[in-house]
């Protein structure tokens, strides 16, 4: 993971007059709440935020979450990540174990914090082997860590609230400065003048002009919460902002809006002023955030769709991982849970690896909310109902919006196939994950390119999907004329059936040319996974039944999951072969037949 400051460097050079920015999040207190927020950051993440932080809870009450969202951040969704670190109960020992642990997991950016008092303390105190001020803490960094880690520090426009005098605690700022500190991020203010009055103080004192402090904007989000917050910081709340929100306060909608306008006007006066970056407090909602920066022209839609890679790489310790299995291609973090003891990957290249080198899935329970939403989404009556409800899925704008295998409806990356997906379904043959086959795609393309420009990429055509038993007898038959065709069967209890000549050991289905590096091959099909793969696959089956209360739709769902097979297929011929056009004529030569016609 490059450190903040560099990355700002290298964003100036290259993205002259643009400005970059960033996202604040703090740690849910339920499993479900991780999984959604999760989910937000990675799509969030699309919009190439210069990096996100996770805050660390009053009192250090969230730091075992803090700590596993960083790394999820990290090997999940590959973003860069700031990760807040404070003094409250913390003694220097465990902050020491802290660092280490972030160390070991290639973070290096800390935003260094005194951090508020415990729940139910009325004050701040430092614990009895721990740090009294923040400056105490970025002293230790430097001194246990020298130049590894980049600390960031917190700069308060209107000085902090437990400070006897702002100039008092302009000098503590520049001691933090002056400790070691690399770059400043701003508490809360809804008066830009406040901003760069503060810098031209801390100037005056001086604190280098090339020192970089990103104003936090925190969005008006609720009438309520607004008050709630100024009032706890004791924030300089503007008499205009006071009389516009009095007038709209009870439309939730309405205060909602003008916080998304007031917070753009406010940023164009940062960014006219020279700010370095914008530092967005999202309080874990999307809609305002994303919103802010689109009005800016923050957002490149162009590089949004670009990929560096067809998978989110790490930008921590697994960042050497350039290959992985397709079967986990919609279900990232579980392949990254379940290959964590994984600490070598030979030259960033997938190993030879037994399946039971794969920890077990961990499945979670789904929260009751999203439950009813899902029983509703995934209503049907009988078998052709369920292959209706998959065809569904695949059809844009539906009402089903996601799958047990997949958490977001597919990309542009399916239209050449779509049709021919939804006719496979409609078979009995459900699909759950696919590629087209691509000979020799520019890496710029939108729809198929990843990697750097000047680059060529490559595609096989690529199906997964659940059948019947009668359904892959037709099948293997249909194959066995395709000699360019490889496949591979397995059923819940290990029943494994695969193409007569055999399955290689590691397949690539993906690959691309750049110039000078070798050819790059990101995802594979191989045999062990493929078995390590199908507990998991048949597993997520129960979704339907931890949703549903029809006894049909259970049963229905039972028998597939304990009598189909999960099916993959790979059509070497990336020049000209027609898989899909095959198993489509396939179904429909079958159904004729069977009609008498």
């Amino acid at each position: 993971m490059p450190k903040i400051t560099d990355k700002v460097a290298a964003w100036r050079e290259q993205n002259p007059g643009k400005t970059p920015f960033s996202f604040e999040y703090f740690p849910p207190k339920t499993e479900a709440g991780v999984r959604n927020l999760t989910a937000r950051m990675e799509k969030m993440g699309q919009m190439r935020p210069m990096w996100i932080d996770v805050t660390w809870g009053a009192g250090g009450s969230t730091a075992d979450t803090t700590l596993s969202l960083c790394e999820t951040a990290m090997d999940v969704t590959g973003l860069d990540v700031l990760m807040h670190l404070t003094c409250t109960n913390v003694t220097i020992d465990t902050t020491r174990q802290v660092l280490q642990r972030c160390k070991e997991k290639g973070l290096c950016n800390i935003l260094a914090l005194r951090g508020d008092p415990p729940a139910n303390a009325s004050e701040w105190t430092a614990t009895e082997g721990g740090f009294a001020h923040a400056v105490d803490l970025v002293r230790f960094i430097r001194k246990e860590f020298g130049d590894y880690f980049c600390i960031g520090v917190a700069a308060y426009p209107e000085g902090h609230i437990d400070a006897e005098s702002f100039d008092k605690d302009l000098r503590y700022y520049k001691e933090k400065v002056d400790a070691g500190a690399d770059f400043g991020v701003t508490q809360l203010f809804y008066d830009p003048n406040l901003y760069f009055e503060f810098l031209r103080k801390s100037h005056a004192i001086g604190v280098p002009k090339s020192f970089d402090v990103f104003p936090g904007i925190m969005p008006i989000q609720s009438y309520a919460g607004f008050k709630r917050m100024t009032g706890l910081c004791k924030t300089f709340v503007p008499k205009a902002i006071d009389e516009a929100l009095e007038l709209i306060k009870d439309n939730e909608n309405a205060v909602k809006e003008y916080g998304i306008e007031q917070a753009v006007d406010m940023c164009k006066e940062l960014m006219k002023g020279g700010a370095p970056g914008l530092h967005l407090y999202t309080l874990n909602l999307e809609k305002s955030a994303t919103a802010i920066c689109e009005k800016l022209g923050l957002v490149d839609e162009t590089v949004k769709m670009m990929k560096e890679y067809p998978f989110n790489r790490s930008t921590g310790t697994r960042g050497v991982e350039s290959t992985r299995p397709i079967f986990w291609a919609q279900r990232t973090k579980s392949y990254v849970e379940r290959t964590k003891g994984w600490n070598e990957f030979p030259d960033g290249r997938f190993g030879k690896r037994d399946e039971k080198t794969f920890k077990e899935p961990q499945l979670t329970a789904i929260a009751e909310d999203a439950a009813k939403k899902l029983s509703n989404e995934w209503s049907f009556s009988d078998e052709a109902g369920l292959s209706a409800l998959f065809a569904e899925f695949l059809t844009p704008g539906s009402v089903v919006t996601q799958l047990p295998w997949c958490a977001e409806k597919p990309g542009l990356e399916m239209v050449g196939i779509r049709n021919q997906l939804m006719e496979m379904c409609k078979a009995g043959m459900l699909t759950i994950n696919s590629q087209a086959r691509v000979n020799g795609a520019l890496s710029t393309d939108l729809v198929y390119g990843w990697g750097p420009a000047g680059g060529v990429v490559y595609q096989k055509a690529y199906v997964e999907f659940f059948c019947s038993p009668a359904m892959l007898q037709t099948l293997q038959e249909h194959f066995s004329k395709k000699k360019d065709v490889e496949w591979m069967a397995i059923s819940k209890n290990g029943d494994m059936k695969t193409c007569a000549n055999g399955v290689g050991q590691v397949t690539a289905v993906t690959w691309g040319v750049f110039k000078g590096s070798e050819i790059q091959q990101p995802t594979v099909v191989d045999a062990s996974s493929f078995r390590a793969w199908k507990d998991e696959a048949f597993a997520l089956w129960d979704m339907f039944l931890d949703v549903s209360q029809n006894e049909d739709q259970k049963r229905i769902v039972t028998n597939i999951a304990d009598s189909w097979y999960l099916v993959n297929v790979v059509d070497n011929n990336f020049l000209s072969g027609d898989l899909f056009k095959g198993m489509v004529d396939l179904t429909i030569a079958k159904t004729a037949k069977r009609h008498g016609a």
